[in-house]
C-alpha cells in the first residue's frame, strides 16, 4: 500500500462531489521559516548522514539520490552498489534503477501532451480511443481524467504485472484485454490505485500517437529533455544493459532476475538517478520541453479532491504537502527496487530517492520517507501552528465511524478477496475520544492518534495528517486519510469480510490440523499398546475418510495464503506461468468441498454410536463443522471460479 506522509489542511468540512473539478495552480508555497541554508554542501552533509546509516542498518545494497533546485541540479550522488559480487558503485548518472510506479508520471506527462494537443479530452469516455470495448457499469463511462485520479473503479489485479522470464514480455495491446479487472465503483465515485488504469491510459497514448509506446515515451519526452540513461524497453536496449543495477532482497542474498513488467506504463521504467533530475527538472520549470506552461500548469492543479479537509488529486501526481509547502509526488515499488519522487512546485525544488534492495524488515519504505520528512524539517520547516480545540461530541462522532473496514483497493471478484480478509483494517475509539486506524502506525511502530477539530475530521495528535468521514444514507461510506493519500480510502466491511470471517478460519486451520496430527498419533498409540481401533468396516472407512477429507481442506485454505506469501516476496513470480498451481489448489478445494458429506456421516453415525465415548463425537462435531467452514470459504471468498483474473 502506498502510504504518504503530508502537512493538514486548514479547510472547512463541507462534503463535495467525489469529482470535483478545479483546475487552477496549487496556492503558493509558506516561506520556510529558520530552515538551513539549501545548498549543495549542507544537502551532501544531510543525505551522508542519513543514507549510508540506513543502508547499512537496512542492508541495502545502493541508492541513488537526486535534489534539484532552481532550474539546476543541486545535489546528486550514489551511495554503495548496483552489483555487490562486482563492487560497481553507483553512479547517479548512469546506473538505471526501476524506478516502479514513478513510471506513471512519464504515461500522464504524455497524456497531458496529447491532450494540450486536442487529441485526447479528459473528460471523454476512453472507449473513444480503444479499439476494444470497456464493457458499461454503473451507467457512466471512464475518462481519462479518472485514471489519472484512480476513480474509474477498476478492482486490484496482479497477475500480470511482473514475470520471471527475462526474454519475453506481452504485447501491451494484448495486456489491455486479458487484464481487464472487474468493476467495484461507480466511475468518480471511490479512490481506488490502479496499475490497469496507467496501463490503459498508456495504450491510449500509443493509440492515439500512432507509435509504440515506448517509442512514443523516448520520442516526446527522453529526447527532448537529454535522458540518454532511460528506456521503457523490456529487455533493456544492448547499450544500456551494462548500467542497469542489480535488485537484491536485501544486499546479502543473491541478486534477483531483472524484473520483466507486462503492465510496462505502470511500473516498467529504468532510469538513472541523473536523467530523473531532467524530468524535475522540466516539470519545475513550467513543462521545460515537454509540456506548455498551460498544460503543466494544469497539470500540478487539482484534478480531483475526495475529501473536503483532506490533500487532493492532481492529474497523475498526488498532493504529499508538508510544513506548509505544496508538493506534489509519486513514489514506486517493484519486487526489489523502490523509489520516491517529490515537487516543491512553489519553491522551485525538487528530490528523488531510489534504493535497488528490499533491505530488511521495512528498510526501503523507511529510508525514502525519513529522506523526505527529515529534508522537509531541515530546509523547509513549519511554521509554529496554532491547535484546534477538540470538539465536544469526539467520542460520540468517534463511536460513530468505529468499526471493521476493507480498503478500496482490493478483488471482490477473485480469490484475492480471501488474502485481503488476512489483513484486517478497523477504526477504534480510545478512552481519551481520539480514534485510532489500524494500519497507521508512528515511526517506532505505535497506533496513531487522531482528535476530532471539525465534524468527522481528525487531526494527528503531535502530527499534521488528518483523517475524514464521508456519510451515505446515514452510514459511513469511505474514511480518507492524508496517510493513504487521495488515492485509497477505507470502506465498512460486508459479511464476508467481517473479521469474524478470519476467526473462523483460524477456528477451522487449527481442528484440521488437529485431526491429522492426532490421526498417526493415534494409531502408533494403538499399536504401542496393541489395542485395535474399535470400529466396524464400515465406520473404519469413514473414520479415515474424515481424516483424508480434513487433510485436503488443510491444504486447500493454508495453500493460497502460503503461494501468496511467496509472491509477495518475490513477485517475479506473478505470472500467467504459475496458473497450473492455482488450478491445483482449486481441484484440491474442489474434492474437499464434494467430500464434505463424509465427515457429516462419520458424525451423525458417532452420534448413533452409544459405544464412542463423547469426545469422539465432539472431535467429530469439530471435524465436520470445519469442513463446512470450508465449503463457506470457498465460494463466499471466491476460491474456486472458472476464470483466473486475480
Amino acid at each position: 500500500m502506498r502510504i504518504i506522509l503530508c502537512a493538514a489542511f486548514t479547510l472547512a468540512l463541507a462534503v463535495l462531489p467525489a469529482l470535483a473539478r478545479d483546475d487552477s495552480m496549487p496556492p503558493v508555497s509558506a516561506p520556510s521559516h529558520g530552515g538551513a541554508a539549501l545548498v549543495r554542501s549542507d544537502v551532501e552533509a544531510f543525505a551522508d548522514g542519513l543514507v549510508p546509516a540506513s543502508r547499512a542498518q537496512g542492508n541495502i545494497a545502493g541508492v541513488v539520490v537526486v535534489v534539484v533546485r532552481n532550474g539546476q541540479v543541486l545535489f546528486e550522488k550514489g551511495y554503495g552498489v548496483s552489483d555487490v559480487a562486482a563492487h560497481t558503485p553507483v553512479d547517479p548518472e548512469r546506473t538505471l534503477f526501476r524506478t516502479g510506479s514513478v513510471s506513471k508520471l512519464f504515461v500522464w506527462t504524455a497524456v497531458m501532451q496529447l491532450a494540450g494537443e486536442g487529441k485526447i479530452d479528459l473528460d471523454r469516455d476512453v472507449n473513444a480511443y480503444l479499439d476494444f470495448a470497456i464493457p458499461p457499469a454503473f451507467g457512466r463511462p471512464i475518462t481519462m481524467r479518472n485514471l489519472m485520479t484512480h476513480t474509474a473503479g477498476f478492482e486490484e489485479g496482479f497477475r500480470y504485472y511482473l514475470l520471471g522470464d527475462p526474454n519475453r514480455v506481452t504485447p501491451l495491446d494484448k495486456v489491455v484485454r486479458d487484464a481487464l479487472p472487474a468493476r467495484l465503483f461507480p466511475p468518480g465515485d471511490v479512490p481506488a490505485y490502479s496499475n490497469y488504469g496507467a496501463v490503459l491510459a498508456g495504450y491510449i497514448v500509443q493509440r492515439v500517437s500512432h507509435e509504440p509506446f515506448a517509442d512514443y515515451i523516448q520520442h516526446h519526452i527522453f529526447t527532448p529533455l537529454g535522458m540518454a540513461h532511460a528506456t521503457f524497453v523490456q529487455p533493456l536496449p544492448p547499450a544500456l544493459r551494462a548500467g542497469m543495477s542489480k535488485g537484491y532482497d536485501v544486499a546479502s542474498a543473491p541478486p534477483t532476475p531483472f524484473e520483466m513488467i507486462d503492465m510496462a506504463p505502470a511500473g516498467g521504467l529504468s532510469a538513472s538517478g541523473g536523467d530523473i533530475a531532467r524530468f524535475m527538472l522540466a516539470h519545475l520549470n513550467g513543462g521545460g520541453r515537454i509540456l506548455s506552461p498551460q498544460m503543466a500548469a494544469r497539470m500540478h492543479g487539482v484534478a480531483n479532491r475526495p475529501f473536503s479537509a483532506l490533500l487532493p488529486m492532481a492529474y497523475g501526481f498526488w498532493r504529499d504537502d508538508r510544513n506548509g509547502h505544496v508538493v506534489i509526488a509519486h513514489d514506486g515499488d517493484t519486487g526489489v527496487f523502490h523509489s520516491e519522487l517529490e515537487l516543491l512546485l512553489g519553491d522551485g525544488t525538487g528530490i528523488f530517492l531510489a534504493v535497488n534492495s528490499g533491505g530488511a524488515g521495512a528498510a526501503a519504505g523507511n529510508l525514502r520517507r525519513a529522506f523526505f520528512a527529515g529534508f522537509m524539517d531541515r530546509y523547509f520547516p513549519a511554521a509554529p501552528a496554532k491547535a484546534l480545540p477538540t470538539l465536544k461530541t469526539a467520542m460520540q462522532d468517534g463511536q460513530r465511524i468505529a468499526g471493521d473496514y476493507v480498503v478500496s483497493r482490493r478483488s471482490d471478484s477473485s480469490f484475492l478477496h480471501f488474502i485481503f480478509l488476512l489483513q484486517p483494517q478497523s477504526v477504534t475509539v480510545n478512552s481519551d475520544a481520539t480514534i485510532s486506524v489500524s494500519p497507521l502506525e508512528d515511526p517506532a511502530g505505535q497506533p496513531k492518534r487522531w482528535r476530532e477539530i471539525g465534524p468527522f475530521v481528525w487531526q494527528e495528535v503531535n502530527g499534521a495528517s488528518r483523517v475524514q468521514a464521508k456519510f451515505r444514507d446515514g452510514r459511513v461510506d469511505q474514511i480518507g486519510s492524508d496517510d493513504f493519500g487521495p488515492v485509497l480510502v477505507l470502506q465498512p466491511a460486508g459479511f464476508n469480510a467481517q473479521p469474524w470471517n478470519f476467526y473462523l478460519l483460524v477456528f477451522t486451520v487449527v481442528v484440521l490440523l488437529l485431526a491429522i496430527l492426532f490421526w498417526p498419533i493415534k494409531a502408533v498409540l494403538r499399536w504401542r499398546y496393541e489395542r485395535p481401533l474399535p470400529l466396524a468396516d464400515r465406520a473404519r472407512l469413514l473414520y479415515r475418510l474424515t481424516r483424508v477429507v480434513a487433510l485436503i481442506d488443510l491444504v486447500f485454505l493454508v495453500g493460497f495464503p502460503l503461494v501468496f506469501a511467496h509472491l509477495n516476496k518475490y513477485p517475479v513470480s506473478f505470472s500467467p506461468d504459475i496458473d497450473w498451481l492455482w488450478r491445483v489448489l482449486q481441484l484440491i478445494g474442489l474434492l474437499g468441498v464434494l467430500g464434505t458429506p463424509i465427515p457429516i456421516a462419520e458424525f451423525v453415525f458417532a452420534l448413533r454410536d452409544p459405544a464412542r465415548p463423547w469426545w469422539t463425537k465432539a472431535s467429530d462435531l469439530l471435524i465436520a463443522l470445519a469442513a463446512l467452514a470450508t465449503v463457506w470459504f470457498a465460494f463466499s471468498q471466491n476460491l474456486l471460479t472458472f476464470g483466473l483474473k486475480y
